[in-house]
């Protein structure tokens, strides 16, 4: 059982939304590598940890919660997570390694998703997909797409792909 602080705007994603989730990611995350942004309680990063991702990056900046991501990391003896002491935007803007899965859950009175949404289509491999949790819903403009998406009390979610033939216009075959 991971335990976390008490940290303002610090909500973990609800068990309802995380198993609907994984149940959309499929079952298992083996081989896969994911990044977990505003981390918080950790809870979807472990989840992705404990269904056989390779590698997981957690990034936290709250110096409380950071601190409790690594205690946690240690307790469950989790050698596939690292954790980042690093504001979400600011890593994914010079992070150059790309993910199979992207978690993001900023602070719903944040304005970084429009941000992270121009950035984050560079940080994905191929066919990888972004799941977004928000406190309102969110219209997504082209290269994404939405897979699939739900509502949860307060709490919208969605799960993105980068469109297949983004790039397709962008190539001079003449």
């Amino acid at each position: 059982m991971i335990s976390f602080p008490d940290a303002e705007g610090l909500r973990p994603t609800p068990d309802r939304v995380r198993e609907t989730l994984f149940n959309w990611l499929g079952q298992t995350l083996y081989g896969r590598t994911c990044l977990d942004l505003f981390a918080g309680s950790g809870a979807l990063g472990f989840e992705a940890a404990s269904r056989g991702a390779e590698r997981v990056v957690m990034v936290e900046r709250n110096p409380a919660v950071l601190r409790a991501l690594q205690d946690n990391v240690k307790k469950l003896g989790c050698a596939n997570v690292s954790v980042q002491g690093q504001d979400g935007l600011e890593f994914a803007s010079r992070d150059a390694r790309q993910y199979d899965v992207i978690f993001l859950d900023p602070p719903f009175q944040s304005d970084h998703l429009p941000r992270l949404l121009e950035i984050l289509p560079q940080r994905l491999n191929e066919n990888g997909v972004v799941y977004v949790e928000s406190g309102a819903a969110i219209t997504v403009l082209p290269p994404w797409q939405v897979i699939k998406s739900g509502k949860a009390g307060q709490v919208h979610y969605q799960l993105l792909q980068v469109a297949q033939n983004q790039f397709a216009d962008k190539l001079d075959l003449t």
